[in-house]
């Protein structure tokens, strides 16, 4: 007699086939009319900008010319989508170059028993089973594929640009379907989905937040962070007045102040007080707004009661600059609601805030520093907004005021901002985008930075940007290698990744210092990295070559870049050394490589916009679409005059393929109109495909 078919409806494939090979062999059949698919993914094609790169050498190998739109995978998406057995568990994120539509056109509907989603020109396309629901819209609970879809759905919030995320109701059979997975027996790791969406719309009832809590406390004890729902848990806890919620805050600390301001009480507002007092930033945006929903609804006025609290208590200026952030958010959020404004309107506002809040008298000196610090990139985009046709966004905001405003700001800026300079421990993609204010710099920006170098707070990050500025417009000196050397080797021979940053690693950039020097230490660094451990250190050795360079040093680069090896900088410190010892233009040297058997034509690209200034190269290891650093480099190779026709067009598509030309909405800041049309019309002007040379 046959066994019965127990494989889960959704989870019905061939035994001899898996989804991997399935979805593979109709992979390889696309393809054609200027649509190229690469080969599925192995390790090394790890991230988008890699895909980017395999697609860019096919290209190349290929031969192909004309436009060429392509798609691929990375292995990311593969790890996330497909189990060891090769069976899709979950969506698989198809990435993609060029034209869109011809894309979408390209991929079609899928292969059998699974489908296509199109994410949009901004988005990947999703590729997913097809799966089957009931009358009501619920799926089988034993198909797994439907179960996880049907709850993606119900994650997707109604409005995902503010801060408090609400999601829509449930219908009751929605409801009841969620509730029935609930029933004893609880076993948490099958729950966990079912408890998310119910408590994120309040709706677990008292007998499921206490057995649920029994459980939790039973399976996790002493490890109650690694259960993924607790702040759900927690959220149903003190809505239900649970004692048991006080007890899990003073065990789990300050990761519950998201939590316990979703529900406000004055217990709560003091226990998220001494979180924010003791130097815990993302507390701090919890206590305001607890404080301001028990105490003073004035966002100013409560923000300067923090600020005042924070700097009696001697906090880092971590704690303001969060408290800063809530602030701006705060003021934004009460209009949007008093007016009913979208995102986009929002970000106008919001923009609006900063401009206000730099001379705002009610305001402390350190919270009116960080506005002015934001307006810098905001005042003009306000100013636009204000006299744009036809009215602005700005619902019920008087124009002449906020020119005023924008006056006010303008004219006290200078004077807040000197001495000053970025959050160095902010996120990099912050940090990068601050970059192009350093491209020359004043008496002041030297002082600041020299300061931040030398003060031993300053943590890698901070380091390798500081020092990285200091080193490459000739500035750096044997004080700040007597500041870091051997005081900060400890900290300095720590793991960092910047292949993401226009800076190097702090020890690399310090190395390079040393050499240049002579410093005493410089063997004694040299012998470091010469050695067997740690590890990480092996791939950016060659980097340090780039300090006294020679001949030798030259030859060694080069069989490195020449061996296809993967490069995080190597051939962009060969470019660099050997413009040292020919004493030339790095351009040129990167220029005259365009075609070298051996040189991979994808990092040489990268690297002839790098090095356009040679006094601020910049470091990232794929060209930073989002960067108005990289649109100037770009700029400039187009219309060099020395360069040849082959890397000025280098330029010109570079500058083509820039988000401020094609999606202007994802720089930060957005660009004004004036800056957009100034960059559609140097475009317009290389609209035949000849970069203009300009003298």
């Amino acid at each position: 007699m046959n066994s019965p078919d127990t494989t889960p409806p959704g989870r019905r494939t061939d035994r001899r086939r898996s989804d991997f090979a399935t979805i593979t062999a109709w992979w390889r059949g696309l393809g054609g009319d200027g649509f190229l698919v690469l080969p599925p993914p192995r390790r090394a094609r790890y991230t988008q900008s890699e895909g980017h790169g395999d697609a860019a050498a096919l290209i190349e190998a290929r031969g192909l010319t004309g436009p060429v739109s392509f798609a691929y995978w990375h292995w990311q998406s593969h790890e996330r989508a497909f189990d060891r057995s090769g069976a899709l568990t979950g969506e698989l994120l198809l990435h993609w170059g060029g034209d869109h539509a011809a894309v979408a056109a390209g991929l079609g509907e899928g292969p059998p028993g699974f489908r296509i989603v199109d994410g949009g020109p901004r988005s990947a396309f999703q590729l997913d089973r097809v799966t089957h629901r009931d009358e009501a819209g619920l799926p089988d609970p034993g198909d797994p594929d439907g179960v996880r879809q049907f709850l993606k759905a119900l994650d997707e919030p109604v409005d995902s640009s503010v801060s408090s995320l609400r999601y829509r109701s449930l219908s009751p059979a929605e409801a009841e379907w969620l509730h029935d997975r609930l029933r004893d027996p609880l076993d948490l790791s099958v729950v966990t989905r079912f408890v998310v969406p119910l408590e994120r719309r309040d709706g677990l009832t008292p007998d499921e937040t206490e057995r649920l809590l029994c459980a939790w406390r039973l399976e996790y004890g002493g490890r109650l962070a690694e259960w993924s729902a607790w702040r759900e848990l927690l959220h149903a806890l003190l809505r239900h007045g649970h004692e048991a919620a006080w007890e899990i805050v003073a065990a789990m600390g300050s990761g519950t102040s998201g939590v316990l301001r979703q529900v406000p009480s004055e217990r709560g507002l003091a226990v998220v007080r001494e979180f924010a007092l003791a130097g815990d930033r993302a507390s701090v945006h919890a206590w305001l707004e607890l404080h301001r929903s028990l105490h003073e609804p004035d966002a100013v006025r409560a923000a300067a009661e923090l600020a005042a609290e924070l700097t009696a208590s001697d906090a880092p200026a971590t704690s303001l600059r969060g408290l800063y952030d809530a602030l701006v958010w705060g003021v934004t959020a009460d209009w949007r609601r008093e007016t009913g404004a979208d995102h986009h309107a929002g970000r106008s506002y919001a923009a609006l805030a900063v401009v206000r809040l730099c001379t705002d008298e009610r305001l402390p000196h350190v919270l009116r520093v960080l506005a002015a610090e934001a307006a810098r990139d905001q005042a003009d985009l306000v100013r636009e907004e204000a006299l744009r046709p036809g009215g602005s966004v700005l619902v019920g905001v008087d124009a002449t005021e906020v020119l005023a405003a924008v006056d006010r700001c303008e004219a006290a800026r200078d004077g807040l901002l000197s001495g000053t300079g970025p959050d160095l421990t902010a996120s990099e993609g912050a940090l990068r985008g601050a970059w192009h204010r350093y491209r020359t710099l004043t008496d002041a920006d030297v002082s600041w930075l020299r300061d931040r170098v030398t003060d031993p707070k300053t943590g890698l990050q901070g380091l390798g940007f500081c020092l990285e500025l200091l080193l490459a417009h000739g500035l750096a000196t044997g004080a700040e290698a007597d500041a870091l050397l051997p005081r900060r080797l400890k900290d300095l021979t720590k793991t960092y990744r910047t292949t993401y940053a226009e800076w190097r690693h702090p020890l690399v950039t310090l190395t390079c210092l040393a050499l240049d020097l002579d410093h005493p230490a410089a063997g004694k660094l040299g012998a470091w990295w010469n050695g067997a451990r740690p590890l990480w250190k092996n791939e950016l050795r060659l980097l340090t070559h780039l300090g006294a360079p020679d001949e030798a040093k030259a030859a060694e680069l080069w069989d490195f870049v020449t061996s296809r090896a993967h490069d995080v900088g190597q051939l962009m410190t060969w470019v660099l050394v050997r413009a040292r010892l020919d004493g030339e233009h790095p351009l040129l040297v990167a220029d005259r490589l365009l075609g070298t058997p051996g040189i991979n034509g994808h990092v040489l690209r990268r690297v002839l916009i790098a090095v356009a200034d040679p006094g601020q190269p910049l470091w990232h290891y794929a060209v930073d679409l989002r960067s108005r650093s990289w649109w100037q480099r770009a700029l400039e190779v187009a219309e060099h005059p020395g360069l040849s026709p082959e890397a000025r067009a280098i330029g010109l598509r570079t500058a083509r393929e820039h988000c401020l030309i094609r999606h202007p909405d994802q720089l930060s800041p957005v660009p004004t109109e004036t800056e957009r049309a100034a960059a559609l019309a140097w475009i317009d002007r290389h609209a035949d495909g000849r970069p203009a040379v300009t003298d």
